[in-house]
């Protein structure tokens, strides 16, 4: 009788875990793919505190960022290192 409990909490904190997860996109597929990063960027926005660190709203925003960048002619340019003085 004194198991039933433990295995009842045991079992319980099991399926707790078992939360029904999305598969990880990249940022690369949600630049590909504008209807489905509109939908998760909404998802995100509407419930910040749980969604805004989980992996697909970051590049979904990534990858609206990168787009964003793009369309405005954006050149990833080597920073300038004083230090050397020129050389």
């Amino acid at each position: 009788m004194k198991r039933i409990p433990a295995l009842l909490l045991i079992t319980t904190s099991i399926l707790a875990g078992c939360e029904r997860q999305e598969s990880v996109q990249t940022v690369d597929w949600y630049k590909a793919n504008t209807s489905e990063r509109l939908k998760v960027l909404e998802r995100c926005k509407a419930s910040p505190g749980e969604l805004s660190i989980s992996a697909n709203c970051i590049n979904a925003s990534s990858a609206a960022n990168a787009i964003t960048l793009e369309l405005r002619g954006y050149k990833h340019r080597e920073p300038i290192n004083f230090s050397s003085q020129g050389k």
